[in-house]
């Protein structure tokens, strides 16, 4: 099943490709993800994130409503994997 998870925009900012990226606030778990399918979403904002995406903007409300029956069905358990780190450079040794 693929779910859509809400989080709070924290922060919006373009990154080095310029490529719109944001922090969200994921029940006290912040990540980053990919703004370029939701461009009008600024901080504050409440967003539905599937795999490192927001996929659409919601309000609060729905935001909460959805975060509570994921949390009943026990299907927040993808937020406590770390973000991906870059690989190390040919001449660093990987943490």
């Amino acid at each position: 099943m693929c779910l859509a998870i809400p989080g709070k925009i924290l922060e919006v900012e373009t990154n080095g490709q310029g490529v719109l990226m944001g922090r969200a606030n994921f029940g006290g778990i912040v990540k980053q993800v990919c703004l370029e399918y939701t461009p009008d979403v600024i901080k504050g904002d409440y967003v539905l994130v599937h795999v490192g995406f927001a996929l659409s903007k919601v309000d609060e409300e729905e935001a909460a409503r959805t975060y509570r029956l994921l949390e009943d069905m026990k299907q927040l358990g993808e937020l406590d994997v770390p973000d991906i780190q870059p690989f190390p450079a040919a001449n660093e040794s990987p943490p």
